[in-house]
Formats: structure tokens, C-alpha cells, sequence
């Protein structure tokens, strides 16, 4: 498994500029939204899913989206969901529950886990992010985390994610 420190590498090698807060761990979307709201950009949250044909998906947005969990399937091609567990994502990613991002597909194998990013995400100037664990986050170009993802051999999916209200 690659950890930060490739991570931070891959960023360098890539020139992708980022800004870097370190906060107190946080477990939760209402965790975080208390700290990172003097933090500019979009905030994430992340959902680690199974499809039924048991397929592995990632998928990332908007950390105020309800996300209808029953129109996601269409929306991103794939058979019903439940969430995945935590045993598949430490074992595939390398992270732990808490410290979900779709920076840890760093650690995937190509293939394992389909990337999804939410298109407002995709197109926005700055999304917060972990850098594989709760206790930070960076800010980046939503571009530059397709870009990161392309790099380390990965395609992601860009979609309008359903949501309930």
C-alpha cells in the first residue's frame, strides 16, 4: 500500500498545487463540518459501496447530498447497492471508515473499485478532501483529482448523483 508520503509524491510529480489543513480526527459529516468551515471549497463525503453483481464502488459528493441510494444504480450503471465493508476497504484502499477519500484509490488495484465523482465535484475550483486519514484534509481542483485518479490507472465516472430531500 502507498501511503501519504506517496501520496505528496504523486502531487509534486504531477505539479497539482493543493492547501493543506490539519484538524482533530473526524469521524462523521457533521464531525467535519464543524471544523472545516473556515475552509474555502466544496466539502465531501464518500460512500463505499457493493453493487449486486459484487462490484466495488467509491463514490464521492457533495457532503450536504442525501444520496437516494435506490436511483443511484442507473445513474452510475450498475444493480442495486449496500454499503460495502469496512474489511473490503482497508484490505482494497488501505484506509479505514472515517478516513474515506477518493485519494486512497491510490492504493486500488485497476479494475478492483469503480471511482465515482459527483459532476459538480468533477467542475469545482476547490473540494476538500482526506489525505488517506481523518486528521487533515486538502483542498484541491476537482480537475486535478481526475487527473490524479487517471494517473494512478483508474477511469473515473463523473455523474449527476440522485439525491432525496
Amino acid at each position: 500500500m502507498r501511503g501519504e508520503s506517496g501520496l505528496m509524491a504523486d502531487l509534486a510529480a504531477l505539479e497539482i498545487p493543493y492547501a493543506a489543513h490539519e484538524h482533530a480526527a473526524v469521524f462523521t459529516v457533521a464531525e467535519s463540518r464543524k471544523l472545516d468551515a473556515g475552509f474555502p471549497g466544496a466539502h465531501t463525503k464518500n460512500l463505499f459501496l457493493k453493487d449486486a453483481a459484487g462490484a466495488l464502488w467509491l463514490v464521492t459528493v457533495p457532503a450536504e447530498a442525501r444520496v437516494d441510494l435506490k436511483a443511484l444504480p442507473q445513474a452510475i450503471g450498475c444493480k442495486r447497492v449496500s454499503f460495502a465493508k469496512p474489511e473490503d476497504m482497508e484490505r482494497l484502499l488501505g484506509i479505514t471508515p472515517g478516513s474515506v477519500t477518493p485519494l486512497a484509490m491510490i492504493n486500488a488495484a485497476r479494475g478492483r473499485v469503480t471511482v465515482v465523482l459527483e459532476e459538480g465535484l468533477a467542475a469545482a475550483e476547490r473540494i476538500n478532501v482526506h489525505p488517506l486519514r481523518n486528521t487533515g484534509t486538502l483542498g484541491l481542483v476537482g480537475a486535478d483529482v481526475l487527473r490524479l485518479l487517471r494517473h494512478w490507472g483508474h477511469e473515473p465516472v463523473v455523474a449527476s448523483i440522485p439525491t432525496t430531500t
